[in-house]
């Protein structure tokens, strides 16, 4: 099998330009911004993955969705190709039934914090939401293709804040509950 990268650097971006499969776009298009915020998830995925976890059921999901992402990444490449189904959703809800039917239930807000793998996988979390808005953002301007792209990262953040769960539990850390003021 050939090399697919046998060089780097290309020098074809240096004026703010990009190819995303067969269009030539700006940088700073928003289909640039949400392939490259999606990017930007899979690398925080990898952070999180670098740190000790012991669930290996965390560790397989996280994987797989790594696997997932640079699917989705290519479909947003390449609109005709499909990519992310809703059987991915369904694979992201049945994880997500199974780990939180472990956790006790929340009654307030959780603080998003604890040891540097639950941290990671709330940072994590919140560039998936940003990603969310960058496809949301994308679907009112050109209409995706594949509405299960936007589906997917809804549901993959809620995996991933309950993941955190898991992560600070694994810990033997304590959720901190979020402390406000009400108006009475």
């Amino acid at each position: 099998m050939p090399y697919r990268l046998t060089k780097i650097y290309t020098r074809k971006g240096d004026e703010g330009y990009t190819t995303l499969g067969d269009k030539r776009l700006s940088k700073d298009d928003l289909l640039v911004e949400a392939v490259g915020t999606v990017d930007e998830l899979n690398s925080h995925l990898g952070v999180v993955l670098s740190h000790e976890i012991k669930d290996e059921s965390i560790k397989q999901a996280l994987t797989q969705i790594q696997h997932d992402l640079f699917n989705l990444g290519g479909e947003l490449h390449l609109p005709q190709y499909v990519a992310i189904t809703k059987e991915h959703i369904e694979k992201l809800e049945q994880q997500l039934d199974i780990w939180n039917d472990t956790l006790p239930p929340l009654e307030e807000f959780l603080l998003p914090r604890g040891n540097p793998a639950t941290a990671a996988c709330h940072v994590a979390r919140t560039v998936c939401r940003r990603a969310e808005r960058c496809l949301v953002r994308l679907h009112r301007q050109v209409l995706l293709d594949n509405a299960e792209l936007i589906r997917y990262l809804n549901r993959l953040s809620d995996l991933l804040f309950v993941a955190a769960r898991m992560l600070l539990r694994e810990g033997k850390e304590q959720e901190i509950l979020w402390e406000h003021k009400r108006k009475k």
